[in-house]
């Protein structure tokens, strides 16, 4: 299978592992606080459904997602959580529903998509298997809220692969969307998967993250807090980049709090 073949595979399979988890849900428990403030799982998957839905717009009408995005630049700090909020206040089995059909038609777009087709977005503008790379991200990371509101883990599997690569990739969006200059030099990233080592970067480069694939995915997508994690930094900058370091597009994220603050 071609790269992108793959990423449609995890994609479709990290979305039906989070559907199994809240397609068995009671209603009450789509209002359980998650640990996005103000946000319960209902927002969750409201804001995947509404995310799948900008992305089906970016890959089947450019001239109006565009449009969309200078929509979020006049309010870059609220049209997050007001697309949330939208969703939120469906009934469940309606919610559920939406965000089911939103993302089989986002795949079917995604595969019709012709070879070399890039698409715009909130960031930089995305190739197919970026695109799928980039939601396959989001459904992981926002799923991770989910499970965690439930007071359940989650085995990882080797589709972290793909969250773990855009975090690599997204380093110098880290500092630029922070007003920053990002380092000259690649960076060696060694990380502990599942299936064992994953590296990115030069073996030779000075500057290092080593640590566990899961810590540095749950880092990378805002979901803990690095003091609360077993990855470690070598050298100054890429220190400098654990502390801000963000795989999604979008203004830089505030983070988590450490454990018990």
């Amino acid at each position: 299978m071609s790269d992108a073949n793959v990423v449609f595979d995890d994609l479709r399979a990290e979305g039906e592992e989070l559907d199994r988890l809240v397609g068995a849900l009671s209603p009450g428990d789509w209002g359980r606080a998650t640990a996005a403030p103000g946000w319960s799982i209902a927002h969750q998957i409201a804001h995947l459904a509404w995310t799948d839905g900008a992305a089906l717009l970016a890959v089947t009408d450019a001239d109006a997602f565009v449009a969309e995005v200078e929509k979020a630049a006049a309010s870059p700090e609220t049209f997050v959580d007001e697309g949330a909020e939208a969703g939120a206040r469906l009934e469940p089995g309606e919610l559920l529903t939406t965000w089911r059909r939103g993302r089989h038609r986002l795949a079917e777009a995604l595969a019709a998509a012709p070879a070399g087709a890039r698409f715009p977005w909130y960031g930089p503008p995305m190739s197919t298997a970026s695109m799928a790379t980039g939601r396959l991200m989001e459904t992981w990371a926002h799923g991770q809220d989910v499970w965690d509101a439930l007071g359940r883990t989650r085995e990882p599997t080797d589709r972290l692969r793909h969250v773990a690569r855009i975090g690599v990739r997204a380093r110098d969006f880290a500092f630029a969307v922070r007003g920053l200059a990002a380092p000259d030099e690649e960076f060696r990233v060694e990380l502990t998967g599942p299936d064992g080592l994953w590296t990115y970067g030069p073996e030779g480069a000075p500057q290092r993250v080593t640590g566990p694939a899961l810590d540095f995915c749950l880092l990378v997508t805002q979901r803990i807090h690095r003091s609360d994690t077993a990855v470690r930094a070598h050298g100054p900058d890429a220190d400098r980049w654990l502390d801000i370091a963000q795989a999604f597009a979008g203004p830089a994220g505030p983070g988590r709090a450490p454990k018990g603050a």
